[in-house]
């Protein structure tokens, strides 16, 4: 009789120590299923945050939208004349000059297009703008650092070219001369690589030496530059 009653409470605590042992497995894999999903919600979180901050930095260069115009012989199938800019150093001087670039699209352009002997913006649009965060030295004449008008006035044989304070106009159509820093003159040359959509580049050669170039239709334009 007393066997039996120990067997029956070894059989009782056995069955009681495998209830324990299930319960504590059970709780153990509820544990790790919460953890499991406290983690998917922090990486959700964090997710959307940066998606957020990718797609700010992506808008902010999208509502900057100023391209770098490369060569281009061929024309392209982009509508009007596109918002650009060039950017180079010389010397010590960071220059920048922004345009907007329109493409020739079997058009005469000199003579044709762009009048000779007027003011032209030398782009489209706004008034093509030159900026240099140092003073420089531009067709052989002083420049104080700042942001200037760059318009020219194209000729059959020469070029007069204007850096003019008033850069923030449409077209010329508030050019003075009496607003005019610096004026000089230059001869285009001629090329045979065609050049579909006006571009500038800025050169950087020695010795603080350089050139802001303008390329279109098959003429080149070279502006000589130095850093003071």
């Amino acid at each position: 009789m007393l066997f039996r009653s120990h067997k029956t409470l070894f059989t009782r605590l056995g069955k009681l120590h495998m209830t324990i042992e299930l319960r504590s497995a059970i709780l153990a894999v509820a544990l790790g299923a919460a953890l499991a999903s406290c983690n998917e919600q922090v990486a959700e979180q964090k997710a959307p945050e940066q998606e957020s901050h990718h797609a700010s930095a992506h808008e902010a260069n999208a509502q900057e939208g100023a391209l770098a115009i490369q060569a281009q012989a061929e024309p392209d199938t982009l509508k009007g004349s596109l918002k650009a800019e060039a950017h180079g150093q010389i010397g010590p001087a960071h220059l920048t000059v922004a345009y907007h670039s329109p493409a020739v699209r079997g058009r005469v352009i000199w003579g044709g297009l762009v009048a000779h002997n007027q003011v032209w913006v030398t782009g489209a649009h706004s008034a093509t703008s030159l900026q240099t965060d140092q003073p420089i030295t531009i067709g052989g004449q002083p420049l104080p650092a700042g942001k200037y008008a760059l318009f020219t006035v194209p000729g059959e044989k020469e070029w007069t070219v204007i850096i003019n304070k008033n850069w923030e106009q449409h077209l010329a159509d508030d050019y003075s001369e009496a607003e005019d820093v610096v004026r000089f003159t230059v001869t285009p040359e001629r090329v045979e690589q065609h050049q579909e959509r006006l571009r500038y580049q800025i050169v950087t050669q020695h010795d603080a030496q350089g050139a802001i170039v303008m390329t279109w239709d098959k003429l080149k334009l070279t502006l000589p530059v130095s850093g003071r």
